[in-house]
């Protein structure tokens, strides 16, 4: 690991994101405090979490893949007592604490329920109150919608987006790229052992798309119009025969709406210009080298 560094902050969404054995888990070992770094420090809340590692700690909530922070034979109820009380909260506390969130989560009906009986959905929303029992700053989220449906998928999405409202920071970690994208504000791809881009998830999205306009028509090209379009000062391709592809000399956007305006007077139903996705940069990124 060289030179790693990133923040988050309060009610933002950080992803961190790498190919398997790029050092992404071993990044979160560390942040979570369960791998010492030979150098370097990691502060939550204002904390270093080896020199204050108790008030650190207590700063910071974490939900595993697979539902592992759970004990399966335990009721719901009992698992959020647990370890409520487990971090310090009285009985009393705790017991308010994991109503309330049950009721946030729609699992009030389930709360004598054990964990094993649950579906994968519901495990993964327990597992969500479990680590905010405590009302952490932070949130480790590894692999939140892995494996769920879509609805289940969809929810705890919704949840994620609550919790950074209401300014809870989030660390997330998947390689579900789709699900980075839609709910990360920044993110970090690291490689190899070095962070190899860092920004916010739009900006770099947009860094990444292409100066391509997809153009389509109401109806079929006319000869007159191929024509003129052969002119064009750029590259046209013709997809089909309603569909054309333009890729402008330069990022003057000039010659996109000259070429507009040379497509007149025969109707367009749209013209959209190439948007990067994260999973296209993240392979220019890992397998190409690329930056932005």
């Amino acid at each position: 690991m060289q030179d790693v560094t990133f923040s988050i902050a309060a009610g933002e969404v950080f992803a961190f994101l790498g190919p398997n054995g790029a050092g992404k888990t071993t990044t979160i070992k560390m942040s979570a405090g369960l791998v010492r770094p030979d150098s370097g420090s990691v502060c939550i809340g204002g904390y270093d979490l080896w020199r204050d590692h108790d008030r650190a700690a207590r700063q910071m909530g974490a939900v595993l893949e697979g539902s592992r922070n759970l004990y399966w034979r335990m009721t719901v109820m009992e698992n959020l007592l647990y370890w409520g009380t487990l971090r310090g909260m009285s009985t009393k506390l705790a017991k308010r604490r994991a109503g309330d969130l049950l009721e946030r989560v729609g699992l009030t009906e389930r709360a004598r329920s054990t964990v094993q009986t649950l579906s994968r959905g519901m495990q993964q929303k327990v597992a969500l109150c479990q680590a905010l029992m405590h009302g952490p700053r932070l949130l480790l989220l590894d692999e939140p919608t892995l494996g769920l449906d879509y609805e289940a998928g969809e929810a705890i999405k919704q949840m994620v987006r609550g919790l950074a409202q209401d300014g809870t920071a989030i660390l997330l970690t998947t390689h579900q790229l789709d699900v980075a994208q839609q709910l990360s504000d920044r993110l970090a791809i690291i490689r190899q052992g070095q962070l190899v881009l860092q920004g916010g998830t739009a900006d770099l999205l947009q860094q990444f798309s292409h100066p391509v306009f997809a153009i389509v028509a109401a109806s079929p090209w006319t000869a007159e119009i191929l024509e003129r379009v052969r002119h064009a000062a750029g590259e046209v391709r013709v997809i089909d025969s309603v569909s054309l592809v333009y890729t402008p000399n330069s990022e003057d956007m000039a010659g996109v709406y000259d070429l507009i305006a040379s497509l007149a007077p025969h109707p367009i139903l749209r013209v959209q210009r190439h948007q990067a996705d994260l999973a296209e940069v993240f392979q220019k990124v890992v397998s190409e080298g690329a930056s932005a």
